[in-house]
This record gives C-alpha cells, structure tokens and sequence, in this order.
C-alpha cells in the first residue's frame, strides 16, 4: 500500500539560539525556538511521514513539556519516526520538502542537508528534496520573525 503524508512547521527565530536545518549549523545572527533544536525542517518531514502512517505528530511522540526532549537532535527524532513507521511494516520512498524564509540563503547548505536527512531515514540522499524560497517580504517568514516548511513524502 502507498501512502502520502504533508508535514508544517514553523519556529519563531530568535537571539541566542543556533540556526539548525536539516541538521545543518547554519551561520546566522538568530536561531530557532524551541524546546529541541527547533529543526523545523527536520519536525515537518517528521509530521509528514507520521502522518502518512495515520500515527499522529510528534508532539504526541515527543511532547514539548518533557524533560527527555529538552535540546534534542531532531535528526535522532526523525530517525525514531523512521523506526516506528517501521515497525508498523513501512518504509520511506522519497521525501520533498520546502523551507520558507527570507534570510540566511541557505543554497550553499541544501546538500548537506539532503545528505544528513537521507541518513536519519537510512535511505539514499537522492530520495530526498530539499528547497528553499523567500516570501518576497511578505508574513512572518518574510519579515524575519521566523521560518516554515512543508514537507511531503511518500512511505510504502
């Protein structure tokens, strides 16, 4: 059976904080909010491959007031997600996800993003998109405040 799934997330950006995206230590000013490393990109492919096996989020997984999570690397999440998806018999086809934001550019990191998303899902890095556009000023992701994605994938 093949199933699709959507994932969004968005973290407010902050002073403070690093800016970590695809598991990617991006130089910039701000970073992400949140009570792990904030990786909204890897939360949104989270969400949307939980979603594609009808398992919630992972803010049932991994509830924002518990202790355990507090600074945790979202790649070792996703890769936990990839572990339960698997034990219900699926596996990840491919994966295309869209980060939404006006600043840092962050061509020059969306290979290596690609590749360290690829690895927490154990599966080749050319099963994984990763895009990112500006919102030419408009919004929150326009103005700064923050950044966003959508993610979609595919499981079998």
């Amino acid at each position: 059976m093949i199933r699709i799934g959507h994932g969004y997330d968005v973290h407010r950006l902050v002073e403070g904080r690093k800016l970590i995206l695809g598991g990617v230590d991006i130089p910039y000013d701000k970073g992400l909010l949140g009570h792990s490393d904030a990786d909204v990109l890897a939360h949104a492919i989270s969400d949307a491959l939980l979603g594609a096996a009808a398992m919630s989020d992972i803010g049932a997984l991994f509830p924002d007031n518990d202790p355990a999570f507090e600074g945790a690397d979202s790649l070792k999440l996703l890769a936990e997600v990839v572990a339960r998806i698997g034990e219900r018999g699926y596996s990840v086809v491919n994966i295309d996800a869209t980060v939404l934001a006006q600043r840092p550019k962050l061509r020059p990191y969306i290979d290596t993003m690609r590749e360290r998303l690829a690895a927490a899902c154990g599966m080749d890095a050319e099963l994984v998109s990763v895009k990112a556009t500006t919102e030419e000023g408009l919004g929150f992701t326009g103005s700064g405040e923050g950044i966003a994605v959508h993610a979609v994938c595919l499981i079998e």
